[in-house]
């Protein structure tokens, strides 16, 4: 090598490892982050409840603490749990406090979000995310909690899970997905959709562009992951798999944000986007009386990038869920309707 090169390229190593993480450039984090995985969950495992998002009730939490202890865990719940603040659960430093010593506590394995709704964003810039880093744990959840998953791997490495959060229905496909990835993990482990919940086109499994791709599996929440871009949590789309999801957004609404994503650069160097079950997406009547369906939009929008979309697969605000690691390797087979997971996502 070039002596000269050699030492431009070392100095600039070094002046990148010394630098403060959060001074640095998006760009500059990517090359920083190295993935950690978190201890595999085992039976009699304290489990840890947190609702860093929206408020629950009592009844919620008593439902939440029943599905992990019929899952044969322990469980103990974040002191602001119960919290309420407007449409939030608790303050924004409540829901953090309750995060950071969740991650503190070390009788704690693994964090389980009761719930989605919205606040996760709010909370990621009071997240101690040295503690974080050295103090690695399962934590699990989907919808708003998207951003509470990519701000931690973001700025840790730590692989989080976008699966079943308290309240979810622990059915037997879900709790197979659970315990397959996160209790007795399997390598490889082919996620194969569940039947479709209900006779309506948005539950059946559609190809949108078929083939194959091989990648780093990311993603969550559309709309979640569209309100990232641009910050120090945006989601890192290149030479990914993109796995998304959503409800309640209309047809139009999808399009604006994987408008977003396309002129936002997202798509760009993506090797394959897994889409989950869209719930409640039709086009209200005041609206538009002419509508495009979501499958016209989905098509729009992704059919021409070049790579395998596969739309129906059972993630999202259903029932069967899978759970799905953030950012293991993988592969997926749209012609097939698979995700195989390449690799553990704990250890």
């Amino acid at each position: 090598m070039n002596r000269k090169k050699f030492l431009t390229t070392a100095s600039a190593a070094a002046l990148l490892a010394a630098m403060p993480y959060k001074s640095m450039s998006a760009e500059d984090r990517k090359k920083r982050i190295k993935t950690i995985k978190p201890p595999r969950l085992r039976a009699g495992d304290t489990l840890g409840l947190i609702s860093p998002g929206s408020f629950i009730s009592e009844k919620e939490l008593e439902e939440s603490k029943d599905n992990l202890t019929k899952l044969g865990f322990k469980v103990v719940t974040a002191k602001n749990v119960l919290a309420r603040h407007g449409y939030l659960g608790g303050t924004d430093i409540q829901r953090a406090d309750d995060v950071n010593e969740m991650f503190a506590n070390m009788d704690v394995k693994g964090i389980v979000c009761t719930r989605g709704g919205y606040g996760c964003a709010r909370i990621l810039s009071l997240l101690d995310y040295d503690l974080i880093k050295h103090n690695p744990k399962v934590l699990i959840g989907y919808s708003d909690i998207t951003s509470l998953l990519y701000g931690l791997y973001s700025q840790t490495g730590l692989v989080c899970f976008h699966g079943p959060v308290g309240t979810s229905t622990f059915n037997d496909f879900s709790v197979k997905n659970f315990t397959d990835v996160l209790i007795n993990p399997v390598k490889p482990l082919t996620l194969t959709n569940a039947l479709p919940e209900k006779d309506t086109e948005y539950f059946k499994p559609k190809i949108i562009k078929g083939g194959m791709a091989e990648g780093i599996l990311t993603g969550g929440n559309l709309s979640i992951v569209v309100s990232l871009v641009g910050t120090p949590y945006d989601i890192d789309t290149d030479g990914k798999i993109l796995f998304l999801e959503e409800v309640g957004e209309e047809p139009y609404r999808v399009d604006r944000m994987l408008t977003q994503m396309k002129q936002a650069g997202k798509f760009n160097k993506v090797k394959g986007i897994v889409l989950g079950v869209f719930t409640r997406a039709d086009s209200k009547p005041e609206s538009f009386s002419d509508s495009l369906s979501l499958f016209d939009v989905l098509s729009d929008r992704l059919c021409n990038l070049g790579v395998p979309v596969v739309y129906g697969m059972s993630f999202g605000h259903i029932v069967n869920k899978f759970t799905l690691p953030i950012c293991v390797h993988c592969s997926l087979n749209a012609d097939e309707k698979t995700i195989t997971l390449k690799e553990n996502a704990v250890l």
